[in-house]
């Protein structure tokens, strides 16, 4: 039997590799230390203040536009907490505007009409093409310049005003909701979503799964109503009046928020559509012809055939369009809409602290996009081909 090979020559190579590994692990921890060994130099040197206790002081600036209840008496966690309810809302809202419309422009596209087909790639080409920051301030100059004052306000709709200070619409809220009516509302919502759906575990009557639970959202939805209507709670309406100056009552859009809005959700709608467009694009025309053999027409192919086997094209680089529509969202300082930047830097400039401020918001993204990460991740597993 011929002899076996010697391995010092893997040995060796094994060695070198981890031995290169070690020095650049090394060389990064080093580089770490150095730079946090010289920033904490500065900051003495300068005699700035370091740490994260100026969270718990009082912010004593004021948010123009907020989410959630927020004064400047509230504590600078608490105007984090607000501006990134405001980045969230308004990533949400953009996410799901610009995908009904790359819908409609991926569809425009793929259309045989000349009119439809023009005027889809002229918006796509025109969208991708300029900078996001000039559309932001295009639709800016055009909201605040181009709208007339509130005392000759458009009036499109009863009710409904848009003038250069924003849109103004009724506003329908609760009347008469306390804590205890809330709370019994809650229980018996939760009390009826788990008896029907116990009862149909139990007793399977043929219900899809799926209809089990719309049946379980009926009835919660309906108990809380009850417990609501029994609570004295009830709806009451609010209509913008024009005052001396300005509209009172009702809900305001700043143009802030719309200018915004609609600049973010045009410029991604251009990218959606192309998404969608070529998922659609990349399913076999076979496809296509075997729907039609079935007697289906092309809107119930594209609708029960096409899409179910283009979402699994569609859906991972979708994910990295709404990791970009967050991202996109800090371009809210250039309009002056107090998003999670705005504040980061109003509270870097109130305290000095620039170092914790760019640390909490580079922190919060990152947690915010690795959550929509793992959160298209787990849609995508779910139409996802399975593998036997």
């Amino acid at each position: 039997m011929a002899p076996r090979p010697p391995h010092s020559w893997l040995k060796a190579h094994d060695i070198r590799a981890v031995t290169l590994q070690l020095a650049c692990i090394a060389l990064v921890l080093g580089l770490i230390a150095w730079l946090i060994d010289n920033t904490l130099t500065n900051l003495a040197t300068r005699s700035i203040a370091s740490g994260f206790d100026f969270l718990t002081r009082s912010a004593r600036f004021p948010i123009s536009e907020s989410v959630l209840p927020y004064a400047p008496s509230d504590t600078f966690l608490w105007a984090f907490v607000a501006g990134l309810a405001n980045t969230v809302v308004l990533a949400v809202v953009v996410a799901a505007l610009s995908t009904g419309l790359g819908l409609v422009v991926a569809l425009a596209r793929r259309s045989t009409n000349p009119l439809a087909l023009g005027l889809s790639t002229s918006f796509v080409e025109l969208m991708r093409n300029t900078p996001v920051v000039v559309q932001l301030l295009f639709w800016y100059a055009l909201v605040t310049l181009g709208l007339p004052n509130v005392h000759a306000a458009l009036s499109p709709v009863a009710g409904v005003f848009l003038s250069d200070r924003g849109l103004y619409f009724p506003r329908v809220f609760l009347v008469g909701v306390t804590t205890p009516v809330l709370l019994a509302g809650l229980a018996s919502a939760t009390c009826v979503a788990a008896v029907v759906l116990f009862v149909q575990r139990r007793r399977s009557r043929g219900l899809h799964p799926r209809a089990c639970g719309i049946v379980a959202a009926a009835g919660a939805c309906a108990a809380l109503v009850l417990a609501g209507i029994l609570g004295g709670a009830h709806l009451a309406i609010t209509v913008p009046e024009l005052s001396r100056f300005n509209f009172v009552g009702g809900s305001t859009l700043t143009p802030e928020l719309v200018a915004l809005v609609l600049g973010l959700v045009l410029y991604s709608a251009a990218f959606v559509g192309e998404i969608i467009r070529g998922g659609i694009e990349a399913v076999g025309a076979g496809q296509w012809e075997a729907g039609r053999s079935l007697g289906l027409n092309d809107r119930h192919t594209l609708r029960f055939v096409i899409v179910p086997q283009a979402l699994r094209i569609i859906i991972p680089p979708m994910t990295s369009q709404y990791v970009n529509i967050l991202k996109n969202t800090t371009l809210a300082l250039v309009v002056g809409y107090p998003d999670l930047a705005s504040v980061t830097a109003t509270t870097i400039n109130q305290t000095g602290q620039a170092i914790e401020g760019i640390v909490i918001l580079m922190s919060i993204f990152l947690i915010l996009n690795l959550s929509a990460s793992a959160l298209m991740n787990w849609v995508n597993r779910r139409v996802a081909l399975v593998q036997r």
